[in-house]
């Protein structure tokens, strides 16, 4: 029996770690393979999911940082925002003294940031004479203290827009410098950053699996029978946006709300279009008035999938993104999407076939391929390719087989 342990910094928060969670699941419907999970933050009371540690070292990181993100220029929002978007790993967790890391014979690492490794720590898991394999939510393993490159230009973080200091540029040499003695194997969850993650630390193994999606919850179903369920409009055209936190710049909701000014123009009614929000902070979003809209607030996973079946479209214009789990679970849903030509969304989305690739921070495109999508019945075609592309079976033989390559 093959004995895996899958490490996240949360359980469910945040997409990495509901990815990781899925593969957890996955994996134990595999007769051959025992899968735990091991977090900082842990939302549920499955004994397969093992607690360690507390938030001090997420608490202590963000005051070594503080001072060092404030003496970039700006208001206090972009501070805020500043604090949040860089990790320097300072501060962690110690988890190869576990009895459940001593008994795994491979340690999948995620998401872990905000406290949860180290560093140092990270250095330590490497040498531990373990298999290790890391899958890329984002690009924080291979870049300084950032999370995406976005439009920065800098090779070796040697004057990061973020923060003050040498700080980046001592995380991306300790980095790399670890990486070429220990040479992990890394899994891009699309191939956009697969091909990064080649190009920036070629010492490294990397190669490509898309994250899973639970198709027994995320299927197609009756959208009138959904619509009833969430109290929605039932004869209306209902356009779906979410988002963890619908405020974040990086989601794009400013390209949205010009797109949906826009419509009337492109020949949509203004009486026949609906919008529903999912996510914390959607009353602070300023639409037009013509628009009418259903602000639910955060949802779990079962609600969210009637929501998918509910929806004729649904929109996600992220200005940074890698391989959002909200497409692949529309998509099984039987759900087109329509989003920016940026990360690994395009990789998702096949243009004008299951849904659109609008231009990067593109309104005038972005609406466009909503008139497009409504226009157009693509519902089969995106159920079919999120299907093949994202289903549990498929995702976790791909894994165990990188595993058992790795115990050879």
């Amino acid at each position: 029996m093959m004995k895996v342990l899958i490490v996240s910094t949360s359980e469910r928060a945040g997409g990495g770690a509901i990815a990781a969670r899925r593969l957890m699941d996955a994996l134990n419907r595999r007769k051959s393979v025992e899968a735990k999970m091991m977090v900082r933050d842990k939302q549920s009371a499955d004994a397969r999911v093992i607690k360690v540690g507390s938030k001090m070292p997420k608490l202590m990181e963000r005051v070594f940082i503080l001072p060092q993100v404030a003496f970039r220029k700006g208001s206090w929002k972009s501070l805020r925002s500043r604090l949040w978007q860089v990790d320097t790993g300072d501060c962690g967790i110690d988890i190869t003294r576990t009895r459940e890391f001593q008994e795994a014979d491979i340690v999948h690492l995620h998401w872990a940031c905000q406290g949860m490794l180290s560093l140092s720590g990270i250095l330590r898991i490497l040498r531990s004479g373990k298999r290790i394999v890391w899958t890329l939510h984002d690009e924080w393993p291979y870049l300084g203290v950032c999370h995406y490159r976005g439009d920065c230009t800098e090779e070796e973080c040697d004057h990061c827009p973020l923060m003050w200091g040498g700080t980046p540029h001592y995380v991306y040499t300790y980095k790399h410098l670890m990486y070429y003695k220990t040479r992990p194997t890394f899994v891009g969850c699309s191939q956009w950053i697969t091909d990064r993650a080649c190009k920036n630390i070629p010492p490294a193994c990397t190669v490509h699996i898309n994250n899973c999606v639970p198709t027994k919850l995320f299927h197609p179903r009756d959208m009138q029978r959904s619509r009833r369920r969430l109290s929605l409009p039932k004869e209306k055209r209902l356009l779906l946006f979410c988002s963890q936190k619908v405020t974040d710049e990086r989601k794009g909701i400013a390209y949205l709300i010009e797109a949906i000014r826009l419509l009337p123009r492109l020949g949509l009614r203004e009486g026949d279009l609906h919008l529903v929000i999912v996510g914390k902070g959607s009353e602070q979003i300023p639409l037009p008035g013509y628009i009418s809209v259903t602000r639910l607030g955060s949802v779990g996973e079962r609600e969210m999938a009637v929501v998918y079946n509910a929806v004729d479209v649904f929109l996600t214009p992220s200005l940074q993104d890698n391989l959002p789990n909200t497409i692949a679970e529309a998509m099984c849903s039987g759900t087109p999407c329509v989003g920016f030509d940026v990360g690994g969304i395009p990789e998702m989305i096949d243009h004008q076939v299951n849904g659109y690739v609008a231009r990067y921070r593109d309104a005038v495109d972005l609406a466009e391929g909503i008139v497009y999508v409504l226009d157009h019945n693509l519902r089969e075609a995106a159920y079919r390719s999120g299907l093949a592309a994202y289903s549990e079976s498929l995702v976790a033989q791909q894994h165990v087989a990188l595993y058992n390559a790795l115990l050879k």
